[in-house]
């Protein structure tokens, strides 16, 4: 080609690019290797399904891909996944694996509320007992200080001050004669179970007269201990009495804090 003016040759000059070794060459191994990532997940997976179910449970697994077999349309293919049990089914319990009630049976929730109901009826049975000695053995002057509840520790008996019948001298722990007698009649019908029993002196809100560090908290556990004393002595094992305790006048039963009735021994018969 030339120049139409001058004649001389018109020489073009082109220039190419060569790729540099090791260059981009796109996403194309990323897919690759997710690919095997994946499959090797899936590997291992199998690999553990085979080694952490039974012979039973594989045989499930693989006629739950047989398209011969009908298809539950509650659950996959059996009663539960891998042919075991499912806990979605009413009144079903997981039977196999780890938690399963062969591990834990379901009997024992049975037997321990079967045997929490015994007990219940064992302590209303008491309950019932000691309310007859106070309606047949006592007279109307002592039955007014038994008070009996059912609670969630147990039954509880509570042998409360009267106005102008305390049951301990006024400001002291020295039981009165009232008390004796009290203890004297039910300390009977306790020692006719074997439960563990917890004593809880209550006091008013009376300030105590005395100085010093003796207060209602040292009067209230000195009853309690008091009336500890008594019940063994009428014939309850020491052993049987677990916890003895003073409350002061932080647990009144009268919606007048300086009530009598506040003033009180609790007796507990516990639940097992």
């Amino acid at each position: 080609m030339t120049d139409r003016k001058s004649g001389a040759p018109i020489i073009i000059v082109k220039k190419t690019r060569k790729a540099a070794a090791g260059g981009h060459h796109g996403g194309a191994w990323k897919v690759a290797y997710a690919d095997f990532v994946t499959a090797m997940m899936a590997f291992f997976l199998l690999m553990w399904l085979l080694n952490a179910t039974t012979e039973d449970q594989r045989k499930g697994l693989a006629d739950y891909f047989n398209p011969s077999i009908p298809v539950s349309k509650i659950s996959g293919g059996g009663q539960g996944a891998l042919n075991g049990t499912s806990v979605l089914s009413e009144d079903t319990l997981i039977t196999d694996g780890a938690g399963a009630t062969a591990n834990y049976p379901k009997t024992r929730k049975f037997d321990d509320d079967k045997t929490q109901a015994a007990e219940a009826e064992k302590l209303r049975a008491i309950e019932d007992a000691i309310n007859d000695q106070k309606i047949e053995a006592m007279n109307e002057a002592l039955a007014q200080h038994i008070q009996t509840r059912m609670t969630p520790d147990g039954l509880v008996i509570e042998l409360v001050d009267a106005d102008g019948a305390p049951l301990y001298n006024a400001g002291s722990s020295t039981p009165s004669p009232i008390l004796h007698d009290l203890l004297s009649v039910i300390a009977p019908v306790l020692a006719t179970v074997s439960n563990d029993m917890a004593i809880v002196g209550h006091t008013d809100a009376h300030n105590f007269a005395n100085t010093g560090n003796y207060s209602n908290w040292e009067l209230s556990a000195d009853r309690a201990l008091a009336a500890r004393r008594l019940l063994i002595k009428s014939g309850i094992p020491k052993i049987q009495i677990a916890e003895v305790t003073g409350k002061a006048d932080k647990e009144p039963i009268s919606t007048d804090a300086y009530a009598p009735q506040n003033r009180r021994i609790a007796i507990t018969l516990l639940t097992r």
